[in-house]
C-alpha cells in the first residue's frame, strides 16, 4: 500500500520503457518493500536531477541522453562511473547524490562470469554510451587487443582513442575472437531487426558472440551464433544484472536469483 513513507524510485530517459518499470515493481512487491518505481522522460535535465534531491528520491536511473549530461549536477561518482565519465545510476542519501553506472558493473561481470580470456581479440561495433561501458570493462579487464567500428566515425575513432585502441573502417575481412554488438541492429521494433550486425565470415570465425540489445533475447546474432555452436552473451542477461545492481542500491537487498528470473520474465512478458 501507498503511504507517506513510500520511497520513490525513478527513471530519466529520452525514449522511456517499461522495463525496469515493471522489474523493480515486481521485486518490491514480492519483497514486502515500502517502495514504487515510475518512468518520466525530461527537457530539463538540471532541474530534473535538482527535484531528485530537492523530493527526496531514493534513486533515479538515467538513460541516453542524459548519462552525461547530468553530472554537473551530482555530488560524487563512484568507481565505475569514473571509468567512463557516464552515469546510468543516480542515489540519493539525504540530499546527497551518487553516481554509479551499473552497465559497466554488469558488462564486468559478465566478462568474468563467461571468463573470457583477455589475451583474445576483440571487435565492438558501436561508439555510443552503452559501447563506451563495454571497452571500457573490457579495458579495465586487461584485454589489449581490441578494435572498434562504428558507422558514424567521428565517434568511433574517439571512443577508440579514448581507452587506446584501434578503430578501423569496416567489418569486411576482419576478424577476432570475441565480437560485440553495442548497435540498435537487431532490436526488436528496430528498422533493422532482421539484420545481422556483423557479417556471417566474422561469426563463423568467432568464438564467443556478445549483444547487448535486450530486446528480443535472441537477437539474429545471438541465434546464428548459438546455430554455430559458439559462446553467447545476450543483452538480456545485461539488462538483468544491471538492473539488480540498480536494485540493491537503492534498497540494500539483493533478490535471489530465482526471484531475479522470475521479475525478468514477468517485465518481458509485459513489455
Amino acid at each position: 500500500m501507498i503511504n507517506k513513507d513510500t520511497q520513490l524510485c525513478m527513471s530519466l530517459s529520452g525514449r522511456p520503457g517499461n522495463f525496469g518499470t515493471l522489474f523493480h515493481n515486481y521485486l518490491y512487491q514480492k519483497l514486502g518493500l515500502n517502495f514504487i518505481y515510475k518512468a518520466f522522460t525530461t527537457q530539463d535535465i538540471e532541474h530534473a536531477v535538482k527535484g531528485v534531491r530537492a523530493l527526496g528520491i531514493r534513486g533515479c536511473a538515467v538513460s541516453m541522453p542524459f548519462k552525461e549530461s547530468c553530472i554537473a549536477f551530482l555530488d560524487e561518482l563512484s568507481a565505475s562511473a569514473k571509468a567512463i565519465d557516464s552515469v546510468n545510476t543516480i542515489v540519493n542519501d539525504n540530499g546527497y547524490l551518487k553516481a554509479y553506472n551499473t552497465d559497466y558493473i554488469a558488462i564486468a561481470k559478465l566478462i568474468e562470469k563467461y571468463q573470457l580470456n583477455p589475451k583474445s581479440s576483440v571487435i565492438v561495433h558501436g561508439s555510443g554510451g552503452m559501447a563506451k561501458a563495454v571497452v571500457a570493462a573490457f579495458k579495465d579487464a586487461g584485454f589489449k587487443t581490441l578494435s572498434v567500428y562504428a558507422r558514424n566515425p567521428q565517434t568511433g575513432k574517439h571512443l577508440a582513442e579514448l581507452y587506446g585502441y584501434q578503430y578501423i573502417t569496416s567489418l569486411e575481412q576482419v576478424k577476432a575472437d570475441i565480437i560485440v554488438n553495442v548497435t540498435p541492429i537487431g532490436m526488436e521494433g528496430g528498422k533493422e531487426a532482421t539484420e545481422l550486425s556483423f557479417p556471417l565470415a566474422m561469426i563463423e570465425q568467432a568464438t564467443t558472440a556478445f549483444d547487448v540489445v535486450a530486446l528480443p533475447a535472441e537477437t539474429p546474432l545471438i541465434t546464428t551464433a548459438q546455430k554455430l555452436g559458439k559462446q553467447t552473451i545476450s543483452g538480456a542477461e545485461v539488462i538483468v544484472l544491471q538492473a539488480v545492481e540498480q536494485f540493491e542500491l537503492y534498497t540494500g537487498k539483493r533478490p535471489d536469483e530465482a526471484l531475479v528470473a522470475e521479475a525478468s520474465t514477468f517485465a518481458r512478458a509485459n513489455t
